[in-house]
């Protein structure tokens, strides 16, 4: 499977502020990658980065094996980015905002514009100025998916979007690039869209990647443990995420199987151990802690 994507050893900071120290990673072709942190974890940082808008301190970055502070313009023409759902020319109406757009790309594909737009109830008429913002974000995935990009890079794409919209788009996006082979990386807050859409899981802590996992594997493995204990303290252990007292109880985030979390909270004299599943943005909590 070919390499899309790689990162190797990028360390970046703002001032005394540390992003990254030596993050690396790869996404393969075909792949759905969503990259999920909390706020000021460098997620919008990354994607600076990659389309060659911020230089990192130290490190690489590659699409498609060009470095991305010489990538060509044929490599550039692959790679279609929308940046937190932003449009321009709010002037033009939807035929004319398509027109504008199709001269600068030799594969525009009209039709994918259309087929998005079509399921917003809007007139082809219709001026982007006149529209709610969620129906401009709309407009600008049409206008990405008819550039016919092979990686698409979307920052926080589900912004502005209500649930209705939401769900419709990552339907219709899971589809769109399971069906043309695209490969995705892409950003978003509303965690409930990502578990639906995406291949690959990377959660960012603040200065370092805590975890790059398929999301199947997330899902399927981490859980809660809930329990008493008459302790007041637990010793941190690396087997086990953000343990922590709630009202009269403790609960623990792990890996492990449940077996194992009780042997390593047994010097706590542990009783009625409970184990949960969870979705993927509890689990996104686990890991990351609730502050």
């Amino acid at each position: 499977m070919n390499t899309v994507i790689s990162c190797e050893k990028i360390t970046h900071s703002y001032g005394r502020k540390l992003i990254y120290a030596d993050l690396s990673f790869e996404v393969k072709k075909g792949k759905i990658l969503g990259l999920l942190g909390k706020n000021g974890t460098g997620k919008t940082t990354i994607i600076n980065i990659l389309n060659g808008y911020l230089k990192p301190k130290s490190g690489t970055c590659r699409i498609f094996g060009e470095k991305m502070e010489n990538i060509s313009p044929a490599t550039k023409a692959r790679i279609g980015l929308l940046l937190e759902g932003h449009i321009q020319h709010t002037y033009f109406n939807i035929e004319q905002i398509e027109r504008f757009y199709s001269r600068f790309f030799p594969r525009w594909k009209r039709d994918a514009y259309y087929e998005l737009l079509k399921k917003l109830q809007v007139t082809r008429t219709q001026k982007i100025s006149t529209m709610s913002c969620g129906q401009r974000s709309q407009v600008a995935l049409g206008l990405l998916f008819a550039q016919d990009p092979e990686l698409l890079i979307l920052d926080d794409f589900s912004m502005g979007l209500d649930p209705g919209y939401r769900r419709l788009f990552v339907e219709y996006l899971k589809e769109y690039a399971t069906a043309e082979n695209k490969t995705i990386f892409l950003t978003s807050h509303i965690i409930q869209d990502m578990e639906m859409l995406i291949d690959d899981c990377m959660i960012l802590d603040y200065g370092r990647l805590l975890i790059h996992e398929s999301t199947g594997y997330i899902v399927d493995n981490f859980r809660r443990f809930r329990f008493t204990s008459p302790v007041r303290q637990i010793d941190r252990c690396d087997k086990l995420w953000n343990t922590e007292k709630v009202g009269n109880n403790w609960e623990t985030y792990s890996f492990e199987v449940k077996e194992e979390v009780e042997r390593l909270l047994a010097p706590c004299d542990v009783s009625d151990l409970c184990e949960e599943r969870l979705s993927l943005e509890d689990a996104f909590i686990g890991l990351t802690g609730k502050y």
